[in-house]
């Protein structure tokens, strides 16, 4: 019984199969659109074609083809429609053709076209069907066997960057290729000759004369050199071996002073080119690599060009051009650094390890951001030796290092923020003298063996807020701390701005008050309040916090681009004008009475206050100090200029770089 019923069960379930429909052409011509439009070539393959199809074209050229072009040709958003037949009745006999509409946006922009695609009816492996007759033309029209999809594409300007004086900082320029012809050469000590004037092998040079395209008189480039290489570009006009040509290249016209700001471009890397596949990168493409340049690359980079063609097979056959797109110069990009300023801080600092930030005090426009010693750029843009790489990255003095990124101790430049806020807090009176009387000082005997240390001991007593600034007292300060105390002084440091990332267009370290940003003991209180202990400032945020001073009590955001809108407020309302007036005398008293002496100059009125970092416990290095020095022209106030250098301690302390501040004031206004 069982056996029959099953039976019977699948003689019914042939007998349905047997009664349904066969489908029409254009069920099959639209299960193979969807296919084609989810880019499933092996199904469309497979399935789909007419055996005469497969015959002619085998499934690995078919898939592959369809898809490398995909790549190739970028494109996206592929849509193929059919108009339908309507009450069509269709003919075993006879081929049943549809219009195509083929649309797809590609790289050299959108392709549209129409096209008929036949089906017939045959049986196959898989049984009688609809199946259709495929060519070439359906991948894109008049596309024949034998022909080639060709990309051919033209590289867009790069926008250059500029500074508010529309100055160029890198600029689209020119350099040289460096190279030989080949009919010139004698022999192999010419070779020889020509490889080490360029600083290649014997090697390279011989694998670039024997490539195939290498005629006898025409030149062969080895190497580029930029327009700063001069020693280079002489030897190589001295030499009987050796020559170049002029070429296009990007230049960085202030060399070392902005190599940090500006970065520089070079050669895509094959990581690069993975990650940003599909973005319109080719492999011999220059791309931003450091600063700005890599920051700006979306919009320096501009949109190259392209054309799409079918290169025709057949003799005297025009190209076909499906596509084309000219290419869209990059955007050039001006920044509020003044180069001229820049450019005289960087020169007065005469290569010492350090860094320096300059902002206007009317709006926060930066003016100047320098890492010291820098590097070139244009090294780099011509294509930098592996020595020389490995000579610039074990320079003790780090000059691949961006050090305006970086956060310091900042050491008595602080005073002036901590007496600010004191006066604010109504703990502090800039009137009131304290009595202070040998070189360190504790509270009491609950401080252990902590002592606070100044280094003028001589200094006239009563210490008044003057006198504290002038002789940058570190007990005085200590005990104004004691006095606020811990609470006071944490939220007057966090209403500058410490403790809260810098709102820039670079990524800065953060300045801190501390590790965790609390005040443990009244030793550590001690020593922030002269910018010590776990305290640490990044060289545009202290710039920055003097703006107070000169503005009526307000931090502006720092801007660095033109297109930014400055005079955004930060911080506000953090010193009165009267206590700002205080500041701005005690601030003149520092240089021309007390220990900034080489700031203290005819040719510009400067007012600021020095800072000396101990680093024994930051960096381990036994009496390692930063010098510091924030200031500005006492008259103009067009400008807060905040310098530190490296490793003072044998240079006289802070006021060694009073003198570099001093010095790069007095150039930039003697030229302006």
């Amino acid at each position: 019984m069982k056996r029959y019923i099953a039976i019977a069960a699948g003689a019914g379930v042939l007998a349905m199969a047997g009664c349904q429909p066969q489908p029409t052409p254009e069920d099959r011509l639209s299960e193979y659109v969807g296919h084609w439009n989810e880019q499933e070539f092996t199904a469309m393959y497979e399935d789909y074609l007419t055996q005469g199809s497969k015959e002619a074209f085998p499934q690995e050229a078919f898939d592959e083809r369809q898809q490398q072009l995909i790549e190739d040709l970028g494109i996206e958003n592929l849509e193929v429609s059919y108009t339908a037949q309507e009450d069509a009745e269709w003919d075993e006999a006879e081929p049943a053709e549809f219009p195509l509409t083929i649309t797809m946006e590609t790289l050299a922009g959108p392709v549209e076209f129409d096209q008929k695609v036949s089906l017939i009816h045959e049986e196959q492996e898989s049984g009688e069907n609809w199946f259709v007759e495929w060519d070439p033309s359906l991948i894109f029209k008049n596309l024949e066997e034998g022909d080639e999809v060709a990309v051919l594409t033209e590289a867009a300007e790069r926008g250059e960057i500029v500074d508010r004086e529309g100055r160029g900082l890198a600029i689209n320029g020119t350099g040289y290729n460096l190279g030989v012809v080949p009919d010139r050469l004698e022999g192999d000590s010419d070779i020889a000759e020509a490889a080490e004037l360029l600083g290649l092998t014997v090697e390279s040079v011989e694998e670039s004369l024997n490539q195939s395209w290498v005629q006898p008189d025409q030149f062969v480039p080895l190497t580029k050199a930029s327009k700063s290489a001069e020693q280079l570009i002489a030897d190589v006009e001295a030499s009987d071996v050796v020559t170049y040509q002029e070429t296009a290249m990007r230049e960085y016209p202030y060399g070392e002073a902005f190599g940090h700001l500006t970065g520089y471009i070079g050669s895509i890397t094959a990581e690069q080119l993975e990650e940003l596949k599909g973005q319109g990168y080719g492999a011999n493409d220059l791309i931003g690599r450091q600063g700005l340049e890599r920051r700006l690359e979306e919009r320096l980079r501009g949109e190259s060009g392209a054309r799409i063609l079918i290169q025709k097979q057949e003799e005297g056959a025009e190209d076909i051009v499906l596509a084309e797109q000219e290419p869209t110069a990059g955007e050039d990009v001006e920044l509020t650094i003044d180069a001229e300023l820049q450019t005289a801080v960087y020169d007065s600092m005469q290569g010492e390890p350090g860094s320096a930030a300059a902002v206007s005090p009317e709006n926060g426009e930066t003016l100047a951001l320098i890492s010291s010693p820098g590097f070139d750029p244009n090294e780099f843009i011509a294509g930098i030796s592996g020595e020389r790489y490995t000579e610039l990255s074990e320079d003790p003095l780090n000059p691949l290092f961006t050090r305006f990124a970086a956060s310091y101790a900042p050491g008595s430049t602080i005073k002036p923020v901590t007496a600010a806020i004191g006066m604010e807090a109504g703990t502090l009176d800039p009137e009131q003298g304290l009595e202070i009387n040998g070189q360190t000082w504790q509270k009491d005997s609950s401080w252990g063996s902590y002592r606070v240390s100044r280094l003028h001991p001589e200094a006239p007593n009563p210490i008044d807020l003057n006198r504290a600034l002038v002789y940058s007292d570190n007990i005085y300060f200590a005990r104004q701390a004691l006095e606020m105390g811990s609470e006071t002084l944490i939220d007057g440091l966090a209403a500058y701005g410490f403790g809260e990332e810098l709102p820039f267009a670079i990524e800065l370290e953060s300045s801190q008050i501390s590790n965790n940003g609390t005040l443990g003991s009244e030793g550590q209180l001690a020593d922030t309040s002269f910018g010590q202990g776990q305290m640490l400032a990044n060289i545009l945020h202290l710039a920055s916090a003097y703006e107070p001073f000169l503005n009526g009590g307000t931090i502006y955001e720092p801007t660095l681009y033109a297109s930014e809108e400055a005079g955004q407020v930060w911080k506000e309302g953090l010193i009165s004008e009267g206590n700002a007036a205080v500041l701005q005398e005690n601030l003149r008293n520092v240089v021309t009475d007390g220990y900034a002496k080489s700031a203290d100059i005819d040719a510009v009125p400067i007012a600021g206050k020095t800072g000396t970092a101990e680093l024994k416990g930051a960096l381990g290095e036994e009496g390692q100090e930063n010098g510091f020095f924030v200031s500005y022209h006492a008259e103009q106030q067009d400008f807060i200029l905040a310098m530190m250098i490296e490793s003072i301690e044998d240079d006289g302390g802070s006021d060694y770089v009073a003198g570099f501040s001093a010095n790069a004031m007095e150039q930039y206004y003697l030229n302006n």
